[in-house]
């Protein structure tokens, strides 16, 4: 089964992403982003990774909140390192208690950061 990590790329520049999510964008199969994340922390992954957009403008959302939910879990069957990378932090002012609530009741295991 996936491991599938919720993490922050922080306030944004690339000098302020912590050290261990920084090791998780160049571990992941998959980052899953949005549209606060800084187009150079992507740069970081590594070769074949894939990355799917599901970023949100007040008015304009790309994919609705449940459609992102089950590509987080559809992914999670497909590849073993699944990164759901938000801007800031996923749990202040996102939907990452509702993304890690939907992946539990599917079975998904969640890391959490300070796991390993």
């Amino acid at each position: 089964m996936a491991k599938v990590y919720l993490t922050g790329a922080g306030p944004g520049d690339l000098d302020l992403l912590t050290v261990k999510a920084l090791r998780l964008v160049g571990e992941a199969d998959i980052i899953i982003y949005d549209r606060l994340v800084n187009a150079e922390i992507l740069k970081e992954a590594k070769n074949g990774c894939e990355f799917l957009y599901v970023g949100k403008e007040d008015g304009k959302h790309t994919i609705p909140q449940d459609e992102i939910n089950a590509a987080i879990y559809e992914a999670s069957l497909k590849y073993e390192v699944v990164v759901r990378l938000k801007g800031g932090d996923p749990f202040v002012f996102g939907r990452g208690g509702e993304e890690a609530l939907y992946l539990q009741e599917k079975g998904v295991k969640l890391m959490r950061l300070f796991q390993e």
